[in-house]
């Protein structure tokens, strides 16, 4: 059999109202410290200024007596000269220009005869189309295709003979190829000498060289000379020794 305890004097009894009240009171002096301010208290301080007695001096008050500017100088009296009129003057009379609707205008001249002063075109022939080729000097053919590989041949001949690689080319290891144009007059010499080449050295090497051929026969186009074109690539290339 198992005794059983007195509930009145059971320990656990009312232990959840005692945790409940606890932590009220746990809450309550939580809030309150949370709650509380402090201020420092500060002390009155006063300042002490000690004010000295002015030094006042007695300047003294000078009177200046301003004294009125003087008189202006008198002035010199003007003697007035009358000079007597010896010389005529003649007076110029200004005609006006403008016209009037009763002036008359002058009659037309009339232009019996006008000249008309020809000038001749200069015709340009391109080579390959042109009757007869301009004809280097020394070239001889029985027609004008003859003609036309002579005169390829002499370009040829001339550029090599004259071409000449420019030092600072050289040196500067430019190279490249120089498209020339230029054109053979209708006086059989050069004319109108126009590059396109990657540097400006060698295009001046590629005028100097054209710009030195000698004068020549001009091309032909209905009995008449004509100006004829003519193309020539001039390559100019490093050979590494």
């Amino acid at each position: 059999m198992i005794p059983k305890k007195n509930p009145n004097v059971d320990v656990g009894r009312n232990s959840s109202l005692y945790f409940a009240i606890g932590l009220i009171i746990m809450l309550s002096i939580t809030y309150s410290m949370i709650q509380y301010k402090s201020y420092d208290i500060k002390k009155d301080s006063s300042e002490l200024v000690e004010m000295q007695e002015e030094f006042e001096d007695d300047i003294p008050i000078v009177n200046h007596e301003t004294l009125p500017p003087p008189p202006p100088p008198a002035a010199a009296p003007e003697i007035i000269v009358v000079v007597e009129d010896i010389d005529e003057v003649e007076e110029t009379v200004i005609e006006s220009t403008e016209t009037t609707q009763e002036e008359q205008i002058a009659d037309y001249v009339a232009v019996e005869e006008v000249y008309v002063e020809e000038v001749e075109e200069e015709i340009e022939v391109p080579f390959s189309v042109v009757e007869h080729v301009p004809v280097f000097p020394g070239c001889t053919g029985d027609n004008n295709d003859e003609l036309k590989a002579c005169f390829e041949k002499k370009i040829l001949n001339h550029v090599m003979k004259t071409f000449k690689y420019p030092d600072r080319a050289m040196e500067m290891g430019l190279r490249g190829k120089v498209y020339v144009l230029f054109a053979v007059g209708t006086d059989g010499y050069i004319t109108n000498i126009r590059t396109r080449g990657p540097e400006k050295i060698l295009e001046d090497e590629a005028v100097r060289i054209i710009a030195s051929l000698p004068k020549m026969t001009p091309g032909m186009q209905r009995g008449k000379p004509v100006k004829v074109p003519y193309s020539l690539p001039i390559n100019f290339k490093l050979i590494q020794q």
